[in-house]
């Protein structure tokens, strides 16, 4: 399988065999070789390498060790919880997100104040900022200045996953000119594929816009912010090869997930042996009204651990519920006892059942056990 791009291998005297660990970032995999795997790790690494790969080693490190940094090592900021699409495969279509994470939730965006309060925490302390999570993060309208304003406090790698809605030219000049190190956009797939899952968005301007993203890189000689695109497997199954090649030449990295059960459909769901979760020892998920989730796959915030209105970043990541949840995934099995852990897809069993080809090369793809791979469902 080509190597996660979020994986730094170990060292050979790193003292910890990750093979015996679930993937960091279980879920998501390259369609890369791994020549372009090391040149984008290798730009985001640009100017601060000896703390980049720092950083990925204690990606991997700290939850083996259930070692617990001063900080985390990437804070999570859901700039919106809401979104201007019904994608069939998204939890923000559900009923239920949108009665528990919008409705109640200032019109779904984070308070610029809060934003700030945090960075100004956090700042010097963390390696990275994603300022994303569930919802479509440039529909805040405050987002070109809060990269600013963590770039200006010196955060390393600042990221954001988006739709690419707003991603035009002169949009895309100013989250670059304010100093994004990441961008990662959501396609689905191609043509009228595309066009069905991610509508109202045409796949043919979405490609233009990342076209317009690379002239422009290239007239400024710009290495970041680095593109990356990902899509839902199924959709990216039927045309994989065409997939990467119309996209291999404006982009830094090309990506699929296999689809996940954000919809919480699954009941015969088969679990890894074993399993303890990692992101209690790698982020903090700070929700768009200031409420902190367990982990990043809570969609629905249903265990709040803290109010980071009212709390520090250190306070939550040190507190009672944290060291809680910590406590009940270092007992075996011990995670089935929390709803959404017991619906996330880190724990789920997945098993290399299919193969792609692209230019030559195979690449081994997983899917979730008693996964349907039908989006929608």
């Amino acid at each position: 399988m080509t190597m996660n791009p979020d994986l730094i291998e170990q060292p050979d005297d790193a003292g910890v065999d990750v093979k015996k660990y679930i993937p960091i970032n279980k879920g998501h995999f390259s369609l890369e070789p791994p020549e372009r795997i090391n040149a984008f790790n290798a730009i985001l690494a640009d100017g601060w390498e000896e703390e980049y790969y720092e950083y990925r080693r204690l990606w991997n490190e700290l939850p083996v060790r259930k070692e617990i940094r001063d900080y985390p090592l990437l804070v999570d900021l859901e700039l919106a919880s809401r979104c201007n699409l019904k994608c069939p495969m998204c939890p923000t279509i559900t009923e239920e997100f949108i009665e528990k994470r919008v409705k109640p939730y200032r019109r779904g965006l984070l308070d610029f104040d809060l934003a700030k309060k945090i960075i100004d925490e956090v700042a010097g302390k963390v390696y990275a900022l994603r300022l994303s999570w569930v919802g479509e993060p440039t529909l805040h309208p405050k987002f070109v200045e809060i990269v600013q304003y963590a770039k200006d406090h010196g955060i390393h790698e600042v990221s954001f996953l988006t739709n690419g809605y707003r991603m035009r030219r002169d949009f895309f000049t100013r989250v670059a000119q304010a100093g994004a190190d990441w961008i990662t956009i959501s396609i689905d797939g191609m043509g009228e594929t595309y066009n069905k899952i991610r509508a109202p968005l045409k796949f043919d301007e979405t490609l233009q816009k990342i076209r317009e993203m690379k002239e422009y890189k290239d007239k400024n000689g710009l290495k970041k912010p680095v593109i990356k695109i990902q899509g839902v497997w199924p959709a990216v199954r039927e045309s994989a090869e065409l997939f990467y090649n119309t996209f291999a030449p404006y982009v830094d990295m090309i990506a699929f997930n296999p689809l996940i059960d954000y919809l919480h459909k699954d009941t015969d769901i088969v679990y890894e042996d074993g399993f303890s979760c990692p992101q209690y020892y790698q982020r903090l998920v700070v929700s768009s009204n200031g409420k902190v989730a367990m982990c990043s796959n809570d969609d629905n915030v249903e265990v709040v651990i803290g109010d980071a209105n009212e709390q520090s970043v250190h306070q939550i990541w040190h507190g009672e519920k944290m060291n809680e949840l910590r406590a009940i995934h270092s007992v075996d099995g011990g995670f089935k006892n929390i709803i959404s852990c017991r619906r996330c897809y880190y724990p789920r069993k997945a098993a290399p059942d299919e193969i792609t080809v692209i230019n030559g090369r195979t690449i081994h793809i997983e899917n979730y056990v008693n996964r349907s791979q039908v989006i929608g469902q």
